[in-house]
């Protein structure tokens, strides 16, 4: 299994980089470029304070998520398939560690796309260019 994960982690962190530089690299593509969609969730004021992997404090009225692989401070456009709000957050923490979930986004961003009350929504993610 150690050996499994020493060849696929590398790859694991490597492919975020590789999506962006090729971005960067064509003028023709749209501003943000889909990298995915699936469940979401969120984490609220229960874990106020409590330092993100970035080393930042978590403040749930900021407009932040946490990812398993994009580098910190990717911005991310997260989009609510059930009804079409969405909300541009920014990479600060690793997860999200439930299974099935593909972020996780603070309080604050789930209020603005309508999943607060719900706890999940399933959505779409695209890479937002600086």
């Amino acid at each position: 299994m150690r050996r499994i994960m020493a060849i696929a982690l590398p790859l694991l962190l490597a492919m975020p980089a590789v999506a962006q530089e090729r971005n960067g690299d064509d003028d023709a593509q749209a501003e943000e470029s889909d990298i995915g969609s699936g469940m979401a969730s969120y984490y609220g004021r229960e874990l106020a304070g409590n330092r993100t992997a970035s080393g930042e404090a978590f403040n749930p009225d900021d407009l932040t998520c946490a990812h398993r692989t994009l580098a910190f401070g990717t911005r991310i456009r997260v989009t609510n398939l059930a009804n079409g709000k969405s909300v541009i957050v920014r990479v600060n923490d690793r997860g999200p560690w439930g299974r099935g979930r593909v972020i996780d986004i603070s309080q604050a961003a789930a209020k603005q796309i309508g999943m607060h009350r719900t706890g999940t929504a399933k959505v779409r993610m695209t890479l937002v260019d600086d």
